[in-house]
């Protein structure tokens, strides 16, 4: 058991090594795009400050002649580098958004890891997953625990616990998990037919979010019609 501990420990960091390596080469991309738009930035304004030369020189060339006409130009001249800086700078946040949501991603995912290795409860993990769910669709996603008496789920009467989402008259069921595999995704589906069952309402979709979903798990979930995502930010609209 502990060389079987140890072969799993050492597979679980090879996978942690290459989300890394993955995480690093996404954020070397995206520091070298930068670096081009930056690149271009500089280009643009260097564009801009010989056409300002010019401008500036036909200005005194013309200025008896058309004093009102310059300054019209020059106007203009202004409000589009203006126009230019803002646009700049606004590509320049989203794409500063871009790598921040995907840091946040791969840090959900090696918490993922963490959580399915005893680093930090199953709790945490699900709770983080619950928010961005809040804040992407503002909605609340409601943990709701039921007794199955009769045994339908696990067999023997148990604990039934589920996330849903109520809005606009839609159910939906969720399970937030840090990984799933082919027998939790049975469970799930018995746990969101008992949750119609006893409530007597039939859920509008079935949702699964876990970044480690097992390949039988998967094809289980396609088969029940279940919706699976890797994280929060994937979920098609609420």
């Amino acid at each position: 058991m502990r060389d079987e501990d140890a072969r799993k420990w050492e597979a679980n960091q090879t996978e942690l090594e290459r989300i890394r390596e993955e995480q690093a080469q996404k954020w070397a991309a995206n520091q070298a795009e930068l670096k081009r738009m930056r690149e271009e930035d500089a280009q643009k304004w260097e564009q801009q400050n010989r056409r300002w030369d010019e401008n500036q020189a036909e200005r005194r060339r013309l200025w008896d002649e058309n004093r009102a006409e310059q300054s019209r130009l020059w106007e203009e001249s202004r409000a589009d580098s203006n126009r230019r800086w803002d646009e700049n700078h606004e590509e320049l946040k989203r794409l500063h958004n871009e790598i921040m949501a995907q840091a946040q991603k791969f840090d959900r995912s090696i918490g993922a890891l963490g959580s399915r290795w005893g680093l930090q409860s199953e709790k945490a993990f699900r709770d983080a997953l619950a928010a961005i769910l809040e804040q992407s669709f503002d909605v609340q996603v409601v943990n709701v625990t039921d007794y199955d008496d009769s045994g339908e789920v696990f067999g023997r009467p148990d604990q039934i616990e589920l996330d849903v989402i109520i809005k606009n008259g839609l159910l939906l069921i969720c399970e937030l998990k840090s990984s799933i595999d082919k027998a939790g995704m049975y469970i799930f589906e018995r746990k969101a037919r008992f949750y119609e069952r006893r409530h007597e309402r039939k859920a509008n979709r079935l949702i699964v979010i876990s970044p480690m979903i097992d390949g039988r798990a998967r094809k289980v979930g396609e088969r029940l019609g279940i919706e699976m995502y890797g994280d929060s930010t994937e979920v098609e609209a609420v």
